[in-house]
């Protein structure tokens, strides 16, 4: 051993030992599934000798530090864990996939495997007949013994592949050849696998599993079964005769106990070679390397591997999102980085409404909720309704083939630009999220289904990305709430523990003024301090008015008339004196709304006032309003019998912005960007007077551009639209 350390130091650390694509495309797949089954991995990795070397020497490494060695492939992958064969499995397809040392086809991977598969199942059978707990090792041990070969060819490739083509012609053994390199395939195969920290019995069957018969004849049971096993795989009837001869003569096995675990034996492997689509010719040995079915798998190989390349840098933009808009922009870019689409459309469902969303781009290039595309649950067979319900792709082409698109459809086609639509449902963890619907020309449809694979994996984890932003809205709905509430109940306690005092302070000053009556003394000064103090105490009822969810007054209400009356309030004492513009756009013949108007007429003053102020160099205040449609079902959207959509009131002004920490906050109680005396309570009291009214207020903040706010209050569909 001494005198091969030379050559075994040429040998690099074996990272890369080859593997047959059919059985790596078959661990990709397996690997990029959403749930993983580690059952499933185990059993195509023990079918492979590169694969099984490569996770058992990882196990018995010093990483893991195990007390003792793992042999058996499912114990290993377990150790591994999800990750860890996910990383091998896409290494070994990367390498697999793209360029390796230059090959004539005299080394034939595909009959290597078969070879090594047939005799681990044939070591493993004839040792369950003569020692059962053997038979893992002896299934490891029949897989990994002619590895070496794989060394040496990856090795040192031209002077193996020469060796091989050598021996063709002067017929003498391999491992005569092998020997004048440097070392046998047996003795490469026992020292990595020593290095591995594999079981001595496993290293030393496959050392000596070349050596003559009576040598073997003095070895322990495990090189001898190997060794026979070995022989009894050969394709030739010299090394079958040999085999027969041995297993008789050692293991005492007849020639029709051989012949039936040879059977056996065959059918196991065929049944893994049919399982990982594996052509095996059984009456051709000598097929070639590689036929047009193998460059099939090759090249689907390279492509899979090649897009996950792709994908990973896409995937890696949803880790920066701070929000749905910028995980649409993270699924724009990657669509069209992996697929070349550059149009589609966003909708979001509400599941409590029953009601798809659509999110066109605005002119800002960001994705903003349009009422005008809102389709209800409800008309089923619309494409985007379908493939939601269904969970499943759908394009337009299939569809027209089959019936007439619905008009819906065809207005969507017309909209995105294309010739047709492949809808696509947004699924996480069976939750639905939305669809995405993509335009498409109609030859573009045969190069987007090759690619299936590739889009259903980015488009689920742009899914999961939008259902967790969803989430974390809702989270922070749910925090705001709790804060809403420990603010009112501390606002409370405040509110009762001072008015005790003040109370008692009344009372003595009333006390007071009695005695003091009709004496010289300035009793109207004593009637100013009660006043002032039942005006404190007003004020600290105040500190509660945030919290109070009030029933709203059964009143008709016109908005456009109600804001016109706040601009004429305000126009004169907040925005001339701020040098702030103001600019109304209010839509003719907007219906009433059901409402109070003390309440939204605080809303409105506050959001003017707080525009006006985030402008102290001056400005533009716009407000818009505009009735937004109820779904294309007509449903009602909030729920509320007799609702005919929204009318919606903007409020926006080019200040610059609200700063990013108060954002998330923004409506909570004592919360405010101002400084000096400002309570932080106007847009915590206009949110529960929104909420109160079932509608919803929303704030955009465009950073340097300005601010946005949206006010949604529904329709009550008792009063007809105004004329």
């Amino acid at each position: 051993m001494k005198a091969q350390k030379p050559f075994f130091d040429k040998i690099s650390t074996l990272k890369n030992l080859p593997t047959l694509p059919h059985i790596l495309l078959k661990l990709f797949e397996s690997c990029s599934q959403d749930s993983v089954d580690l059952v499933e991995i185990a059993a195509i990795v023990s079918k492979d000798p590169s694969l099984s070397a490569k996770i058992l020497k990882l196990v018995n490494s010093a990483y893991f530090g195990l007390s003792q060695k793992v042999q058996e492939i499912n114990q290993a992958v377990v150790l591994v864990g999800t990750s860890g064969i996910k990383n091998m499995a896409i290494c070994a397809c990367v390498y697999e996939a793209f360029p390796k040392p230059k090959k004539n086809g005299n080394f034939n991977l595909k009959m290597f495997w078969w070879h090594s598969l047939r005799c681990a199942f044939l070591s493993k059978s004839i040792a369950s007949e003569m020692n059962a707990d053997q038979s893992d090792e002896a299934f490891v041990s029949g897989l990994l013994h002619d590895i070496g070969k794989v060394v040496l060819w990856v090795n040192f490739n031209s002077a193996y592949e020469a060796l091989l083509e050598n021996g063709r012609d002067d017929g003498l053994p391999l491992v005569d050849g092998e020997a004048r390199l440097g070392a046998t395939h047996c003795e490469v195969a026992a020292w990595l696998l020593d290095r591995w920290n594999f079981k001595p019995m496993i290293s030393d069957a496959v050392r000596y599993h070349h050596e003559s018969p009576a040598r073997i004849a003095q070895a322990l049971p495990m090189t001898q079964i190997v060794c026979i096993a070995n022989f009894l795989c050969q394709d030739t009837e010299p090394g079958m005769s040999q085999g027969l001869v041995l297993a008789q003569k050692i293991l005492g096995l007849s020639s029709d106990e051989c012949h039936a675990y040879i059977e056996t034996s065959g059918q196991e492997a065929k049944e893994v070679a049919d399982a990982l689509g594996i052509d095996i010719n059984v009456d051709e040995p000598t097929q070639k390397a590689i036929d047009e079915k193998d460059q099939r798998i090759q090249d689907t190989l390279v492509r899979d591997v090649r897009n996950a390349s792709l994908l990973m840098g896409s995937l890696e933009g949803f880790l920066t999102t701070k929000d749905q808009n910028d995980i649409l922009s993270v699924i724009s870019d990657g669509l069209k980085i992996l697929l070349d689409i550059n149009r589609f459309l966003y909708f979001q469902l509400d599941a409590e409404k029953g009601v798809l969303y659509g999110y066109p781009k605005d002119r800002e290039g960001r994705y903003t909720k349009n009422h005008g595309l809102a389709v209800s649950m409800g008309l089923d067979q619309c494409l985007l309704v379908k493939a939601l319900l269904e969970k499943k792709p759908l394009d337009s082409f299939e569809t027209a083939g089959l019936r007439p698109l619905t008009i819906l459809d065809e207005q969507i086609i017309r909209l995105l630009d294309g010739q047709g639509i492949y809808c696509l449902p947004l699924i996480a963890h069976a939750d639905a999220v939305g669809v995405l619907v993509l335009s498409l020309q109609k030859n573009d449809l045969p190069h987007l289904i090759e690619n299936q694979k590739l889009l259903d994996l980015f488009i689920h984890k742009g899914a999961l990305a939008l259902r967790l932003d969803h989430l974390k809205q809702i989270q922070l709905q749910a925090i705001q709430a709790k804060r809403v509430e420990a603010s009112s109940d501390l606002a409370r306690r405040v509110v009762h523990e001072v008015n005790n005092p003040l109370g008692i302070i009344k009372n003595y000053l009333k006390i007071l003024e009695i005695k003091l009556t009709g004496k010289d003394i300035a009793l109207d000064e004593i009637g100013i301090i009660s006043e002032e103090i039942s005006r404190v105490a007003d004020l600290l009822r105040k500190l509660t008015d945030f919290s109070t969810e009030k029933a709203p007054a059964q009143e008709k209400t016109d908005i456009n008339a109600l804001l016109m009356d706040i601009v004429m309030l305000t126009k004169e004492s907040l925005l001339k004196h701020a040098d702030v513009k103001l600019h109304t756009d209010l839509e003719k013949d907007l219906p009433p709304i059901i409402a109070e108007k003390a309440g939204l007429k605080q809303v409105f003053i506050n959001l003017i006032k707080n525009a006006s102020e985030a402008m102290e160099a001056g400005g533009n205040l716009f407000i818009r309003t505009r009735h937004l449609p109820p779904p294309i079902s007509g449903q009602p959207v909030y729920g509320k019998k007799g609702s005919i959509g929204y009318v919606e009131i903007q409020f926006k002004d080019d200040g610059p912005g609200i700063p990013e920490d108060i954002k998330e906050k923004l409506f909570d109680p004592y919360v405010s960007s101002k400084e000096g005396e400002h309570s932080g309570l106007g847009l915590s009291i206009a949110y529960n007077i929104i909420k109160s009214l079932h509608g919803q207020i929303v704030c955009a903040c465009i950073p340097n551009q300005g601010t946005i706010f949206k006010i949604e209050l529904p329709v009550q569909g008792a009063f007809n639209r105004q004329k």
